[in-house]
């Protein structure tokens, strides 16, 4: 009894503790203590997981990763995870040997321009190695005796003494006009569409200048390597035969081809000792993500037709020349979902008794493991819960699996289970110190159903110190793509706001991805006019069920997709009292010039604006700006060449020439993935632009309008 006592009492005290600690909610500079894991690599043996850690270092303004090493025992942690590679280098990408004993990564350290290198895992160790004639991501042979991986081959006259002219490709060699003096033009002359990539600042040089990746191979002990492709497209997604005398790879005969619009990519083989690779795929379709069968009989493959078709997983009988045997057969047809579309992606893993195919995938608010079984065809899920699961790697005898998993409430940590999902079990925990200072209000599901009977999705937060009777303002967060999805997984934005006193809905309307085929598609040529009655709805649902809520101060905020339906919705309803619009789109017509994704509307509105003006212009929300009223803030980076800046500048203008409240943020040296990659300064100073243009206009000015004189 008195050990019961004494139990119950400590805790209490425990109880106490965490809640006196957990005094706060999640500020914008909680982002320099996030850690973030990725990159899971299970050792064939089961006995390792290789993972990467990367941390915010905030006083250099940057990002630090590193691999780190986890020790297993029949499927369990055996001891703490611990740094694997040189904490003053930066590494990432690991991969394992056959037999596990090397751990293959990525890592550029000094002026070596060879970024691949190798470490002993087991006895004696040492430091790290390059192997000589692997200058590219690794792949081993199944029986380690080969590696065959991908690289750009060197031009002739190319050597480690005579760089490139870093202004080589700045003048197209098939320019017409001409300049006086080459050496006075420090200009760029452009006859290629493909001229600009979001998340690279600079231009891009010419495409001719640019030599494809192809195949090379090379003894697992080293050696001169041997080039076994000489193509005119970029080789992708090497995989070997289980017998190791076949390399199956992916690439698009039609790459270069700037006015091709199918889906044309292929899968090929090549034999080990050379010879003319050979197509295994034929169109319509394009085919990617081979994985050959523990026996090598089979080849399972990710087949997308069209554009907006349903990718489906494939398998077929291979020959003994990497050839098919048999026609593809579909193993998904009858499972709406896209196979290998979960949160980290992937492709398709054999299981070793070659009967089954394991894959991650989004559905509807989550990401999980799936499996299908290759004669029955029927997929069932393996992993459960409320969470996002990704980066999934298993041992090679098929007993353990590990994996990220994420939650509203928690980032991303590295787990570990047996296959079927069993026994789990948790690897890290990096983020939990700063979480345990900081309240996190729960993600609360809420669905509602629109006009035509389709259910839709979302959730909701309360605010962080929520009081019962007292009312407060609410902030609507809306995704990008459109082929995207919110659910459940961290998102620091929605904390910060529900810190600062707001009810955070967020939702997934037609358009998101994880709800089937007809409902990812359901928005195509109609975007704002068919979604806006999904969110509207939602705030609706919100209201309904939390009477807290006061209509007359909601805010609307969203990036990309999302930034322009927030332009939209301001523009089209009067619902909101304040906006924050990121990355966004307020002119398609423009936005088609300037974008480096013509093919997103392309698609989306049925042609191209001189072939669907009317389209274009009807789903522009500067179109209709004139109806604005509520205070904007307007949030892009300079260096945007997904949605770029003019559309900030254009909304901007318009909204300052009508005497709205607006202000414009623009961000130097940072592209479309500002707000998950950009400089961790710049990251932080947009998350509190959001928080206090908010706190102003939807409770500091409320506030102020409502006391007495």
């Amino acid at each position: 009894m008195r050990r019961s006592l004494l139990i119950a009492a400590l805790a209490l005290a425990l109880a106490a503790s965490v809640a006196r600690a957990q005094s706060r909610g999640v500020l914008p500079q909680d982002y320099y203590q996030m850690v973030f894991v990725g990159n899971v690599a299970m050792a064939p043996g089961g006995d390792l997981v290789a993972f990467t850690v990367t941390t915010v270092l905030e006083d250099k303004n940057k990002r630090h990763t590193e691999i780190w090493l986890q020790r297993l025992r029949d499927g369990q942690p055996d001891g703490e995870p611990f740094r694997f590679t040189d904490p003053t280098e930066e590494s990432s990408s690991p991969r394992w040997s056959p037999d596990g004993s090397t751990l293959a990564f990525s890592s550029r350290r000094g002026d070596d321009r060879n970024n691949v290198w190798f470490a002993r895992v087991t006895a004696p160790g040492g430091e790290a190695y390059h192997i000589p004639g692997v200058d590219g991501t690794p792949t081993w042979s199944p029986d380690g005796e080969w590696i065959a991986f991908t690289k750009s081959p060197r031009d002739e006259e190319e050597s480690d003494e005579s760089p490139r002219n870093r202004r080589e490709g700045w003048v197209a060699p098939d320019a017409i006009s001409n300049t006086l003096d080459a050496k006075r033009f420090d200009g760029r002359v452009i006859t290629a569409m493909r001229y600009k990539r979001d998340g690279t600042l600079t231009l891009l040089p010419d495409p001719s200048i640019r030599n494809k990746t192809q195949l090379f191979v090379v003894a697992a002990t080293g050696g001169e390597a041997r080039q076994l492709t000489e193509l005119p497209f970029d080789v992708r997604g090497i995989e070997w035969s289980a017998d190791g005398r076949q390399i199956f790879f992916g690439g698009d005969p039609e790459q270069n081809d700037e006015y091709n619009d199918d889906n044309t990519a292929q899968l090929y083989t090549v034999s080990l000792d050379g010879g003319e690779p050979r197509a295994i795929t034929d169109n319509p379709g394009s085919e990617v993500g081979a994985a050959v069968s523990p026996d090598g009989s089979q080849l399972a493959f990710v087949r997308t037709i069209v554009r907006d078709s349903q990718p489906e997983l494939y398998v077929a009988t291979l020959g003994r020349d990497g050839s098919f045997r048999t026609a593809p057969q579909i193993l998904t047809a009858d499972w709406d979902n896209s196979p290998g579309g979960g949160f980290g992606g992937g492709g398709a893993t054999w299981t070793p008794d070659g009967r089954a195919l394991r894959f991650t995938a989004g559905q509807r608010g989550s990401a999980h493991v799936f499996e299908v079984s290759v004669n029955a065809g029927a997929v069932r899920q393996v992993t459960t819960g409320d969470r996002r699961i990704g980066s999934l790697s298993m041992s090679r005898d098929g007993q353990f699996m590990a994996y990220t998993a994420t939650d509203p409430v928690t980032p991303a940590e590295v787990f570990v289970a047996r296959a079927d999902g069993s026994g789990e079990a948790r690897l890290t925990s990096f983020n939990d110190v700063w979480l345990a200072e900081t309240v996190r209000m729960p993600a609360e599901q809420i669905t509602w159903h629109v006009a035509d009977g389709t259910e839709i999705e979302g959730w909701v937060m309360k605010p962080v110190g929520y009081v019962p009777g007292q009312t407060y303002p609410m902030i609507l967060k809306i995704h990008g793509g459109p082929y995207g999805a919110y659910g459940n997984t961290f998102f620091q934005t929605f904390h910060v706001l529900s810190a600062a006193g707001f009810f955070v809905l967020y939702t997934n309307p037609r358009g998101s991805t994880g709800y089937g085929h007809a409902y990812q598609w359901a928005t195509r040529g109609a975007w704002g006019e068919v979604d806006s009655e999904d969110y509207l709805g939602g705030v609706d649902a919100a209201l309904a069920r939390y009477p807290d809520i006061d209509p007359a101060r909601i805010g609307v905020s969203g990036g990309s997709y999302g930034g322009y339906m927030t332009n939209w919705l301001s523009a089209t309803t009067d619902r909101f009292a304040a906006a924050v619009t990121s990355r966004s789109i307020a002119n398609w017509e423009s936005w088609y010039g300037d974008s480096d994704a013509q093919g997103l509307t392309e698609h989306a509105f049925f042609g191209t604006p001189w072939e669907e003006r009317e389209r274009y212009r009807r789903l522009s929300p500067i179109s209709y700006v004139e109806h604005v009223t509520a205070p904007t803030l307007i949030i892009h980076s300079e260096n945007d060449y997904r949605t770029p800046i003019g559309d900030g500048e254009q909304w901007f203008m318009a909204l300052k020439k009508r005497a709205v409240p607006v202000e414009l943020v623009r961000y130097p040296r940072s592209s479309h993935g500002l707000s998950r990659r950009g400089e961790p300064w710049l990251l932080v100073d947009r998350l509190e632009r959001i928080r206090s243009w908010f706190v102003h206009w939807l409770v500091d000015a409320p506030a102020r309008a409502a006391s007495p004189d």
